[in-house]
């Protein structure tokens, strides 16, 4: 039971539920070098998840890339490849004194989830938008958790769900 992250549900009696599962699975994590010292920590907390949750040092592609602006490319193309079950986006955008965190976090987060729609490849948001780094390395291993991990989590449970729900054409 969290008012932050993923928590329990139980589905109610009679009803079937379908959750992700890790199978074998490949998966790209793609970092951003802007503010390396969070993101260092959300990429370590990102490739420990995995490996604790059964995937390979072997099996997880590390692309790096200048900034969070260049996250949904190269998630994109990672993802359009289809080598990949699963891609984790990882980086850290902090308010400044402009508009100009306003229009990277907006553009990255839409450009981030329309790889995942428009290629049905899950791609997880581990991008921190936070008004401070006291905020971020809070997220980024600190207090308030490890951000990337989460992200990682979130890349394996959606592909192994993906794996499981029907598959059909539209009409």
């Amino acid at each position: 039971m969290s008012d932050e992250g993923p928590g329990t549900l139980t589905v109610p009696d009679g009803c079937h539920a379908v959750e992700g599962r890790v199978l074998d699975q490949d998966v790209a994590v793609v970092a951003s070098r802007y503010n390396s010292d969070v993101v260092q920590r959300l990429l370590d907390g990102a490739v420990a998840r995995l490996m604790e949750r059964g995937i390979g040092a072997d099996r997880i592609t590390v692309v790096l890339v200048p900034g969070a602006w260049e996250l949904p490319l190269a998630c994109r193309r990672l993802a359009e490849a289809g080598s990949h079950q699963a891609v984790v986006a990882l980086g850290c955008v902090i308010r400044g004194g402009t508009p100009h965190f306003e229009y990277v976090c907006n553009e990255a987060s839409r450009g981030v989830i329309q790889a995942a729609l428009d290629t049905g490849v899950p791609v997880s948001f581990g991008l921190l938008t936070c008004d401070t780094m006291e905020q971020a390395l809070a997220r980024a291993g600190g207090e308030s958790g490890n951000k990337g991990a989460d992200a990682a989590d979130a890349a394996l449970e959606m592909a192994g769900l993906l794996r499981a729900l029907p598959r059909g054409s539209r009409r």
